[in-house]
């Protein structure tokens, strides 16, 4: 049986990440992982999840949650760097 952990492995994304693209789309983590996954092995799919943790940062920012708003912004950080390709795409 496959954990939680074992699925997010599998993405090629960080938890936060998948966290973001749950958030964003009202869905479950789990399958929030499966969409990620998906993403994240298409040509654009990165410039998709680029797009997610942006909007969720600006939500957090229109809803008055500085500190979500922060947390957004460093998982941001850490998907462009370990996704550099993404910086070209997204501007």
């Amino acid at each position: 049986m496959l954990t939680y952990e074992d699925c997010v492995e599998l993405t090629d994304l960080e938890e936060e990440e998948i966290e973001a693209i749950s958030q964003h789309e009202h869905i479950p983590e789990i399958v929030a992982a499966e969409l990620g996954c998906c993403l994240i092995h298409q040509l654009g799919g990165e410039s998709s999840i680029k797009r997610i943790i942006l909007e969720d940062i600006e939500a957090a920012r229109c809803h008055g949650h500085p500190q979500e708003a922060a947390h957004w912004q460093q998982v941001l950080n850490h998907f462009s760097a370990t996704h550099p390709t993404v910086m070209r795409q997204v501007a």
